[in-house]
């Protein structure tokens, strides 16, 4: 079977977890509403490659402050995927600025994406919604077209093997 050589954003089917409450655009890319063990959105048949975590400002100020020990368990189970995102519709001047009503300071807030980064978890401030959404389909896409060239590779390698193995018989 000869894989074509490049992939098309189009036949990429990204998985948005059922819990999800405000989904990302992630066109041109397929979606899917399905149940993820960790994590907002992850690929069809890579669920087990990539954790992407999407946070308003809103969720991580909980995620920080109430909600601390159940986050931690979620980043936990982050850190067994080889490709973690904690994608958050902030910027880091919003964050240093604070024009919130919680009583976290910008330093413990800064200090926790800090350390979750220091744990292995890529902390991504794209700004708003939007911009996440588009930031989201770009990391997706890059995770299945490397995964892609992987399996082409793969297949290529082991044309000579086949042929052989068909000649012989």
């Amino acid at each position: 079977m000869k894989l074509p050589c490049k992939l098309d954003p189009r036949s990429v089917v990204a998985i948005i977890d059922s819990r999800e409450q405000l989904p990302l655009c992630l066109e041109p890319l397929k979606t899917e509403i399905g149940a993820l063990p960790t994590g907002d959105y992850s690929l069809k048949g890579l669920e087990h490659v990539i954790c992407i975590e999407r946070k308003s400002l809103d969720d991580l100020l909980g995620c920080v402050g109430c909600d601390r020990e159940r986050f931690d368990r979620e980043v936990q189970r982050m850190l067994s995927y080889p490709v973690r995102v904690l994608l958050v519709e902030s910027s880091w001047q919003e964050i240093e600025h604070p024009q919130w009503r919680s009583k976290l300071t910008s330093d413990q807030v800064i200090g926790s994406l800090l350390g979750w980064q220091a744990s292995g978890i890529s902390i991504h401030m794209a700004g708003d919604h939007e911009r996440a959404g588009r930031h989201a389909t770009r990391l997706l896409f890059t995770v299945a077209r490397r995964r892609y060239a992987e399996l082409r590779t793969f297949s290529l390698a082991m044309e000579p093997s086949v042929k052989l193995a068909t000649e012989r018989v």
